[in-house]
Protein backbone atom coordinates (compact mmCIF):
# COMPACT_ATOMS: atom_id res chain seq x y z
CA UNK A 1 0.00 0.00 0.00
CA UNK A 2 2.95 2.47 1.12
CA UNK A 3 4.64 1.67 -2.55
CA UNK A 4 1.28 2.71 -4.31
CA UNK A 5 0.98 5.81 -2.49
CA UNK A 6 4.73 6.90 -3.52
CA UNK A 7 4.66 5.61 -7.32
CA UNK A 8 1.10 7.90 -7.22
CA UNK A 9 2.95 10.72 -5.64
CA UNK A 10 5.78 10.88 -7.58
CA UNK A 11 3.35 10.47 -10.77
CA UNK A 12 1.76 13.24 -9.68
CA UNK A 13 4.74 15.71 -8.70
CA UNK A 14 6.28 14.78 -12.55
CA UNK A 15 3.04 16.35 -13.91
CA UNK A 16 3.09 19.29 -12.67
CA UNK A 17 6.83 19.86 -13.14
CA UNK A 18 6.46 19.06 -16.68
CA UNK A 19 3.66 21.04 -17.31
CA UNK A 20 3.65 23.81 -20.07
CA UNK A 21 4.74 27.12 -18.40
CA UNK A 22 2.72 29.91 -20.36
CA UNK A 23 3.83 33.03 -18.42
CA UNK A 24 7.76 33.40 -16.12
CA UNK A 25 5.92 34.89 -13.26
CA UNK A 26 4.58 32.35 -10.99
CA UNK A 27 0.61 32.48 -11.80
CA UNK A 28 -1.25 34.58 -9.08
CA UNK A 29 -3.08 32.34 -6.27
CA UNK A 30 -5.48 35.17 -5.53
CA UNK A 31 -7.62 37.68 -7.78
CA UNK A 32 -5.65 40.40 -6.71
CA UNK A 33 -2.45 41.24 -4.39
CA UNK A 34 -1.54 44.48 -4.91
CA UNK A 35 2.15 45.27 -3.94
CA UNK A 36 3.21 47.51 -0.64
CA UNK A 37 6.37 48.28 0.47
CA UNK A 38 7.08 47.34 3.93
CA UNK A 39 10.66 47.76 4.97
CA UNK A 40 9.83 46.73 8.33
CA UNK A 41 8.35 43.14 7.23
CA UNK A 42 9.61 40.05 9.38
CA UNK A 43 9.24 37.90 6.01
CA UNK A 44 11.10 38.42 3.27
CA UNK A 45 10.17 37.31 -0.40
CA UNK A 46 10.31 36.79 -4.21
CA UNK A 47 8.87 39.41 -5.16
CA UNK A 48 6.29 41.81 -3.02
CA UNK A 49 4.37 41.71 -0.34
CA UNK A 50 0.47 42.39 -0.83
CA UNK A 51 -1.75 44.53 0.63
CA UNK A 52 -4.89 43.63 1.96
CA UNK A 53 -7.37 43.58 -0.62
CA UNK A 54 -9.97 45.04 1.18
CA UNK A 55 -7.54 48.72 0.86
CA UNK A 56 -7.33 48.61 -2.89
CA UNK A 57 -8.21 50.99 -5.38
CA UNK A 58 -8.64 51.80 -8.95
CA UNK A 59 -5.50 53.70 -9.08
CA UNK A 60 -3.72 50.69 -7.92
CA UNK A 61 -4.31 48.97 -11.61
CA UNK A 62 -3.89 52.96 -13.28
CA UNK A 63 -1.29 54.45 -14.74
CA UNK A 64 -0.99 57.93 -16.76
CA UNK A 65 1.40 59.19 -19.28
CA UNK A 66 2.74 56.29 -21.56
CA UNK A 67 1.86 58.76 -24.25
CA UNK A 68 4.71 60.95 -23.87
CA UNK A 69 8.47 60.04 -23.74
CA UNK A 70 10.31 59.20 -20.99
CA UNK A 71 13.40 61.23 -19.38
CA UNK A 72 16.41 60.23 -21.88
CA UNK A 73 19.95 59.86 -20.58
CA UNK A 74 22.32 62.79 -21.19
CA UNK A 75 23.87 62.33 -24.65
CA UNK A 76 22.29 59.49 -25.36
CA UNK A 77 19.54 59.66 -27.48
CA UNK A 78 17.30 56.97 -25.40
CA UNK A 79 14.41 57.99 -23.80
CA UNK A 80 12.23 54.65 -21.72
CA UNK A 81 9.41 55.00 -19.63
CA UNK A 82 8.43 51.36 -17.62
CA UNK A 83 5.60 50.34 -16.25
CA UNK A 84 6.22 47.35 -13.92
CA UNK A 85 5.45 46.80 -10.22
CA UNK A 86 7.52 49.41 -9.44
CA UNK A 87 4.61 52.08 -11.01
CA UNK A 88 1.91 49.80 -10.77
CA UNK A 89 1.39 48.16 -8.06
CA UNK A 90 -1.76 46.05 -9.25
CA UNK A 91 0.64 44.08 -11.56
CA UNK A 92 1.78 42.44 -8.52
CA UNK A 93 1.46 38.40 -9.65
CA UNK A 94 0.34 38.99 -13.13
CA UNK A 95 3.43 38.35 -14.87
CA UNK A 96 3.41 41.76 -17.16
CA UNK A 97 4.58 45.07 -17.83
CA UNK A 98 4.86 47.64 -20.14
CA UNK A 99 7.34 50.25 -21.33
CA UNK A 100 7.46 52.61 -24.22
CA UNK A 101 10.99 53.29 -26.27
CA UNK A 102 11.94 56.55 -28.04
CA UNK A 103 14.97 56.58 -30.14
CA UNK A 104 16.68 59.80 -31.60
CA UNK A 105 18.01 59.16 -35.35
CA UNK A 106 20.79 57.24 -35.52
CA UNK A 107 21.01 56.07 -31.74
CA UNK A 108 20.74 52.81 -30.60
CA UNK A 109 19.18 50.60 -27.16
CA UNK A 110 22.71 48.97 -26.61
CA UNK A 111 22.95 45.32 -26.62
CA UNK A 112 21.23 44.35 -22.83
CA UNK A 113 19.02 41.65 -22.01
CA UNK A 114 16.60 40.95 -19.71
CA UNK A 115 17.03 38.30 -16.87
CA UNK A 116 13.40 37.20 -16.18
CA UNK A 117 11.15 38.43 -19.43
CA UNK A 118 10.19 37.67 -22.77
CA UNK A 119 10.22 40.47 -24.57
CA UNK A 120 7.10 42.17 -27.66
CA UNK A 121 7.97 45.10 -29.46
CA UNK A 122 5.48 47.10 -31.63
CA UNK A 123 6.74 49.99 -33.76
CA UNK A 124 4.47 53.16 -33.21
CA UNK A 125 6.48 55.01 -35.46
CA UNK A 126 10.02 55.76 -37.48
CA UNK A 127 12.18 52.77 -38.80
CA UNK A 128 14.34 50.85 -36.73
CA UNK A 129 17.07 47.50 -37.09
CA UNK A 130 15.80 45.02 -34.43
CA UNK A 131 17.97 41.70 -33.97
CA UNK A 132 18.68 38.95 -31.38
CA UNK A 133 21.22 36.74 -30.73
CA UNK A 134 21.30 33.21 -30.72
CA UNK A 135 24.32 30.94 -28.99
CA UNK A 136 25.79 28.38 -31.29
CA UNK A 137 25.49 25.55 -29.57
CA UNK A 138 27.83 24.03 -31.34
CA UNK A 139 30.67 26.17 -31.12
CA UNK A 140 31.40 28.20 -27.46
CA UNK A 141 32.79 31.24 -29.60
CA UNK A 142 29.88 31.96 -32.11
CA UNK A 143 26.36 33.13 -31.88
CA UNK A 144 23.56 33.41 -34.81
CA UNK A 145 21.86 36.97 -35.59
CA UNK A 146 17.99 37.16 -35.73
CA UNK A 147 17.20 40.59 -37.35
CA UNK A 148 14.74 42.20 -39.31
CA UNK A 149 13.96 46.13 -40.24
CA UNK A 150 10.72 47.20 -38.51
CA UNK A 151 8.20 50.11 -39.23
CA UNK A 152 4.89 51.05 -38.17
CA UNK A 153 2.70 48.33 -36.98
CA UNK A 154 5.40 45.48 -37.11
CA UNK A 155 5.86 43.36 -34.34
CA UNK A 156 9.60 41.52 -33.40
CA UNK A 157 9.93 39.35 -30.20
CA UNK A 158 13.20 39.02 -28.30
CA UNK A 159 13.29 35.56 -25.85
CA UNK A 160 14.06 35.77 -22.50
CA UNK A 161 17.30 36.40 -21.82
CA UNK A 162 18.48 36.52 -24.91
CA UNK A 163 21.27 39.64 -25.92
CA UNK A 164 19.31 41.87 -28.02
CA UNK A 165 19.09 45.42 -29.64
CA UNK A 166 17.29 47.96 -31.50
CA UNK A 167 18.80 51.33 -33.52
CA UNK A 168 16.93 53.65 -35.12
CA UNK A 169 17.93 53.78 -38.96
CA UNK A 170 15.50 56.21 -39.85
CA UNK A 171 15.67 60.35 -39.96
CA UNK A 172 13.14 60.93 -37.31
CA UNK A 173 12.07 60.00 -33.80
CA UNK A 174 11.31 55.98 -33.52
CA UNK A 175 8.95 55.01 -31.05
CA UNK A 176 7.79 51.59 -29.62
CA UNK A 177 5.53 50.22 -27.30
CA UNK A 178 7.39 47.18 -25.41
CA UNK A 179 5.57 44.45 -23.55
CA UNK A 180 7.21 41.69 -21.25
CA UNK A 181 5.75 38.73 -19.24
CA UNK A 182 7.23 39.57 -15.81
CA UNK A 183 6.14 42.20 -13.31
CA UNK A 184 9.98 43.08 -13.28
CA UNK A 185 11.27 42.32 -16.03
CA UNK A 186 14.96 43.57 -14.88
CA UNK A 187 17.65 44.91 -17.11
CA UNK A 188 21.22 44.13 -17.71
CA UNK A 189 23.30 46.42 -19.84
CA UNK A 190 26.02 44.46 -21.49
CA UNK A 191 28.23 47.44 -22.54
CA UNK A 192 27.94 49.21 -19.00
CA UNK A 193 27.64 46.05 -16.75
CA UNK A 194 31.22 45.28 -18.68
CA UNK A 195 33.21 48.58 -18.39
CA UNK A 196 31.50 50.78 -16.07
CA UNK A 197 31.89 48.47 -12.96
CA UNK A 198 32.32 49.72 -9.54
CA UNK A 199 35.32 48.45 -8.66
CA UNK A 200 36.37 48.37 -12.37
CA UNK A 201 37.36 45.13 -13.80
CA UNK A 202 40.84 45.11 -14.27
CA UNK A 203 42.66 45.99 -17.34
CA UNK A 204 44.20 42.80 -18.29
CA UNK A 205 41.03 40.82 -17.13
CA UNK A 206 39.38 42.45 -19.98
CA UNK A 207 41.88 42.32 -22.54
CA UNK A 208 42.22 38.37 -21.86
CA UNK A 209 38.38 38.90 -21.92
CA UNK A 210 37.98 39.84 -25.17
Amino acid sequence: MMMWWFITTLAITAFFYNSPVYAYDNNPLQDICVAVSDSHASVLVNGKICKDPKHATPNDFYFSGLNVSGNAAPKSGVAVKLVDVNSMPGLNTLGISVSRLDLEPQRIGPFHMHPRATELITILEGTAYAGFLVPDPANFFKSRLFSKILNPGDVFVFPKGLIHFLYNIGNKKATSLIYYNSQNPGVISIPNSIFASKPPVPDDVLAKGF
